[in-house]
């Protein structure tokens, strides 16, 4: 049984825990796990105005998904950057398009215009799950970060989520919206 479900600060240490490991290979330019506080400083304040939404696979946290503000500067307010992480043992079961497809719903419905993904190269299974999700490359960056020993390439991939012809409504917070329909438990 998947149960879907929106994260909150208690979910910081086991969040943190899948996390962790991506700090110490190059899927993230953290060059270490933040401390317990930090991240669940991070869930609270994304979840403010954007979806964090965790998936449990009989009772056990598999993996999560959450989306924040790409830009700071007011013209980019109707673009979120995403991201997803998975336990190991949970890769290429599902979940990651399982998450992937409620966040971005939640993210529609809320006024989002465009979905972005930084994803450090070489990762197949990132920027396969992207390519199936409808994402397209918008172009690669060489040797964006120094980590473990190596320069890194990072590619930018994209999604169109709504069009907004004229000027857009503001973005509506997530907790705003009714998401019930995205959430809750399905049989795999």
């Amino acid at each position: 049984m998947r149960t879907f479900r929106m994260a909150g600060e208690a979910d910081a240490q086991a969040l943190l825990d899948i996390y962790a490991p991506y700090t110490e290979g190059t899927a993230s330019f953290e060059e270490g796990p933040p401390s317990l506080a930090e991240f669940a400083g991070r869930i609270r304040d994304i979840s403010a105005t954007y979806p964090y939404i965790v998936c449990e696979v009989d009772g056990e946290i598999a993996g999560y998904a959450y989306a924040h503000r790409y830009k700071e500067r007011a013209a980019y307010r109707w673009n979120v950057e995403v991201t997803v992480y998975l336990k190991p043992a949970y890769h290429r079961r599902g979940i990651g398009r399982a998450l992937m497809t409620r966040l971005l719903a939640m993210l529609a419905r809320q006024g989002v215009r465009m979905a972005y993904s930084c994803i450090t190269l070489p990762n197949p299974a990132s920027t396969g799950l992207h390519a199936a999700m409808g994402f397209t490359e918008a172009g690669v960056l060489t040797d964006a970060g120094w980590k473990n020993g190596s320069w890194r390439d990072v590619i930018w991939m994209q999604k169109r989520l709504r069009d907004a012809p004229g000027t857009p409504e503001e973005i509506v917070p997530i907790g705003k919206i009714d998401v019930s329909d995205l959430l809750g438990s399905e049989q795999k």
